[in-house]
């Protein structure tokens, strides 16, 4: 079983606590001030990170807002000509358009392809394990070779947190760790900028799938649900596996 699904599992057979929905209302009603008693309290590189992340949140959430309250207004169309003759009681009305983020042939689309990605497995060159990882002396005699920091991107989830140094086996650089994937639909030759739920399988080695390398030819999990497609029945789509195809 793959790691940390144990809950899930628990989750589908005995359900949550009655009071889940009450106490979840609770804490994020509670978040904003953490969130400020957080950001008051912290200094240095810490404070510049955090403030960093919070002002491309702030941005993201702003630009949402926009583009829901330009969706349904109305905005006058100026190059609009009217061909022909006006009558009278038209000439002070204006010619008026919908602002709409996706188009509804580009929806339609969506919809029609919904359930048609399919996850082609290449034949990728094996990755060694000197390419993947680089050797870390540590201890007073530099004798002890047994670190390994990994070279390649990763991901690691939103709950990651590393262990201490002296218990630490592999070291994933901040750097290095990848949240988000430019993810191309195939049939309808559009890019976007989705996040990572998880990294199934990396064909070099189960190793890598555990440590969530990302390298040539691994299978990722990203979240498809801003794309609004959904299935022949009607649900919407959340993840959707892709095919990492670019060596990084």
């Amino acid at each position: 079983m793959p790691q940390n699904e144990h809950i899930e599992l628990h989750r589908k057979r005995y359900g949550r606590r009655f009071d889940y929905e009450e106490k979840k209302r609770k804490k994020e009603g509670r978040m904003p001030h953490i969130m400020s008693d957080k950001a008051q309290k912290l200094r240095g590189l810490k404070a510049k990170l955090y403030h960093k992340k919070r002002h491309a949140e702030k941005i993201q959430m702003k630009k949402t807002i926009r583009m829901h309250e330009m969706k349904k207004t109305k905005q006058k169309a100026d190059d609009a000509v009217p061909e022909g003759a006006v009558p009278a009681y038209l000439l002070d009305r204006e010619g008026q358009t919908r602002a709409k983020v996706l188009s509804n042939m580009i929806k339609q689309k969506r919809k029609e392809k919904a359930g048609k990605w399919n996850v082609p497995l290449p034949k990728v060159k094996g990755m060694s394990e000197t390419e993947v990882f680089k050797v870390v002396k540590t201890g007073k005699r530099q004798k002890k070779a047994w670190k390994r920091m990994v070279t390649k991107v990763t991901f690691v989830g939103d709950g990651f947190t590393r262990k201490p140094p002296k218990f630490e086996r592999f070291i994933r650089p901040m750097g290095l760790r990848f949240k988000k994937a430019h993810v191309t639909h195939p049939e309808l030759r559009a890019t976007f900028h989705l996040p990572i739920i998880s990294v199934k399988k990396n064909p070099s080695s189960p190793m890598y799938t555990s440590l969530g390398v990302i390298t040539k030819g691994t299978i990722i999990e990203v979240n498809v649900s801003e794309l609004g497609l959904v299935t022949q029945g009607g649900k919407v789509i959340w993840g959707k596996f892709v095919i990492h195809f670019i060596t990084i």
